[in-house]
């Protein structure tokens, strides 16, 4: 049933409240989407030896999860562009109840990559929603608060709930965390059902080709931008432990990325409470700040200090970056949000797969001092388009 027209006539006040149930709702369904995806990172010598498979394999559980998600988001999306949001949003959540459970109980490696892949495919239907809904649940003036609050739920996977993640799966075994999960996701599908408003689908006569969406002003800046800035993250996330074997913290790694995810729940806290006024100076400051901690990092990579304050400046940049680019994509698309935002996810894991490609060929071919430059050189193509896309994409706020 569709959310009453009272609702919006109280939310269209400037001191309205924000729907928090309904968006925190969404905020754990990205919280479950990061964590399913990330959990064998840190179970992989246990999934090794419960699959009898190597490490390297069982690597490839994150892998397979990803392609899932770069060859699902635009096509499932723009099939399902007239279906009603509640409905698609429960069978996304239910893909992961049935993945986590295969995943769970399988002694097969195929069957488990199979399971994977499902999930990877829930995740890319998943993703193109989430900042669709939380911005057609509040006024215009709302919309960027709204999806700050439905995207929380990825720094807190990836800063606590991953390594909680690991802890659990040494007390308790890796089967149990992914049967954990599959019950987080049950819960979440009857909060959503009861808590979250359903929206109709896109009528026919409104549905756009995902290849006009693509042309529209505006979408193609934000799409370049989240791949060279994602690139650039991803290049030095995955080969963070090589790189900080330069100034012998290798095995200081957990606390480095303690402190990453920190201060990116701090970004992610400003950019909540500022992305409405300014989208446009965040998006620049959070490119720049990116940019200055990799040349610290690229002029004192040996120094701990250094490299620690380089990470937290990395991390406040990094947090918030996803709610900056889907609200631009959001705005800028409007009414063909859900198509633009499933473009965001596939140049998102475009960028995660390339990340660890191009991170792998400079560190075998030109070690870990090639990082900071191909960083730099990535921020610096990204400022020059956020720059030039002032009337498009992402625009200054209007007074």
């Amino acid at each position: 049933m569709a959310p009453s027209t009272s609702t919006f006539d109280s939310a269209g006040s400037p001191n309205a409240r924000l729907p928090f149930a309904s968006l925190l709702a969404l905020a754990l369904a990205g919280f479950v989407t990061i964590l399913t995806e990330a959990l064998p990172a840190g179970l992989l010598p246990q999934i090794s030896a419960g699959l009898n498979i190597s490490e390297a394999l069982a690597g490839q559980l994150v892998t397979i999860y990803a392609i899932g998600s770069l060859v699902a988001a635009i096509p499932l999306t723009a099939a399902t562009q007239g279906v009603r949001r509640r409905p698609l949003l429960l069978v996304a959540i239910a893909g992961f109840v049935v993945a986590n459970t295969v995943t769970t109980f399988s002694g097969s490696y195929a069957v488990t990559m199979v399971a994977r892949f499902l999930a990877g495919v829930s995740a890319g239907l998943l993703w193109a929603l989430l900042a669709g809904y939380a911005a057609r649940m509040v006024p215009e003036h709302q919309k960027g608060r709204a999806i700050a609050i439905a995207m929380v739920g990825t720094p807190l996977a990836l800063s606590l709930g991953v390594p909680a993640g690991t802890f659990l799966g040494n007390l308790v075994g890796w089967r149990m965390c992914f049967g954990i999960m599959s019950v987080l996701a049950l819960v979440l599908m009857l909060w959503v059902r009861i808590r979250v408003p359903d929206f109709a689908g896109q009528a026919a006569g409104k549905r756009l080709s995902v290849g006009r969406v693509f042309i529209m002003p505006g979408i193609r800046p934000v799409l370049f931008v989240v791949l060279a800035f994602v690139l650039a993250h991803n290049i030095l996330y995955t080969y963070i432990t090589p790189f900080l074997a330069t100034a012998g913290m290798a095995e200081r790694a957990d606390l480095v990325l303690l402190v990453f995810g920190v201060t990116s729940l701090l970004g992610i806290w400003v950019i909540g409470v500022l992305i409405d006024r300014y989208l446009r100076a965040l998006t620049l400051a959070s490119t720049a700040l990116f940019g200055l901690a990799a040349l610290v990092l690229g002029i004192a990579a040996d120094a701990p200090a250094a490299v620690y304050s380089a990470v937290a400046v990395w991390g406040l940049a990094f947090g918030g970056a996803a709610t900056l680019f889907q609200t631009a994509i959001a705005k800028t698309a409007r009414g063909a949000a859900d198509v633009a935002q499933s473009m965001l996810v596939t140049a998102w894991n475009m960028a995660i797969a390339g990340g660890g490609i191009v991170g792998g060929i400079l560190l075998d071919r030109l070690g870990v001092a090639a990082f900071a430059p191909a960083l730099l050189v990535l921020l610096t193509a990204t400022l020059v388009v956020l720059w030039a896309a002032k009337r498009h994409g992402f625009a200054a706020a209007q007074r």
